[in-house]
């Protein structure tokens, strides 16, 4: 079975693959400092509780965006399931093209995503990551990664109101069923959620107008993005599994 890894800035999602089928996903919080026997444990545990042991486990690749954990899982991968894991990063086998002047600018997760999107769903096709950040990343049909869009994530806007803004209470994210706000909660909830759906619909019509592209698919992935995709028809597919896939993806070419 392949584990794939998908190390984020909020958090790290897991993905077991039993060959083409996802077993099993768990999530846990990146900001947790963790040694590697912490991560191997957790890991070994994990698997345990979904009736699976660590020999189950031959493969493994990751995709992070935070240097600074990646030696403790990689260690802790090696230490208790005797796998090296592979590292989405410079010189892997995407089956993309990256036609911006720095191609090792795009993270590695943006690059899983793009993967994903586009053996998937077909090009052109413009996904988008609600994430810590949110992220619009185009391919074209040809398989040609031209660019992208990286905005304040949902939770890094709800953060900055109740950080900056001392009467701003912590809140639950949300869609209420009204934009306009009857309380300071609803309010909020309301800017939050129908702001970032306005800016989804603005960004995606002006991506394919500059883009010139009479047709493009759009296709969603991230925490946050169903909320979101359920309140505009912008967003043609949601799929909360993208990136694992696009680690499998990934992994099968480097085969």
């Amino acid at each position: 079975m392949l584990l794939a890894i998908d190390i984020g800035n909020t958090n790290i999602t897991i993905g077991l693959f039993d060959k083409e089928e996802i077993v099993g996903t768990f999530r846990m919080t990146t900001k947790i400092p963790r040694t590697s026997d912490e991560y191997g444990t957790f890991l070994y545990n994990l698997l345990h509780s979904k009736g699976m042991h660590r020999d189950d486990v031959d493969a493994a690749i990751m995709a992070s965006v935070v240097p600074d954990v990646n030696h403790h899982i990689i260690n802790g991968l090696i230490k208790y399931f005797n796998v090296n894991p592979i590292l989405v990063g410079p010189g892997i086998k995407t089956g993309i093209k990256i036609a911006i002047p720095n191609p090792k600018e795009v993270g590695a997760d943006r690059i899983v995503d793009a993967v994903a999107a586009y053996e998937i769903y077909g090009g052109p096709v413009l996904v988008i990551d609600y994430g810590t950040a949110t992220t619009h990343d185009l391919v074209l049909g040809d398989a040609t990664l031209v660019g992208g869009v990286t905005s304040p994530g949902i939770r890094i806007a709800a953060h900055a109101l109740w950080q900056d803004a001392a009467k701003l209470p912590k809140i639950e994210i949300m869609k209420p069923d009204m934009i306009l706000g009857r309380d300071t909660i609803s309010s909020m909830q309301s800017g939050l959620v129908y702001g970032h759906i306005g800016q989804t619909e603005y960004i995606v019509r002006k991506i394919q107008e500059e883009a010139k592209l009479e047709e493009m698919k759009v296709v969603a992935t991230g925490g946050l993005g169903k909320i979101i995709s359920d309140a505009t028809d912008c967003i043609d597919v949601y799929d909360p599994n993208l990136t694992l896939k696009g680690l499998k993806i990934l992994y099968d070419k480097q085969m």
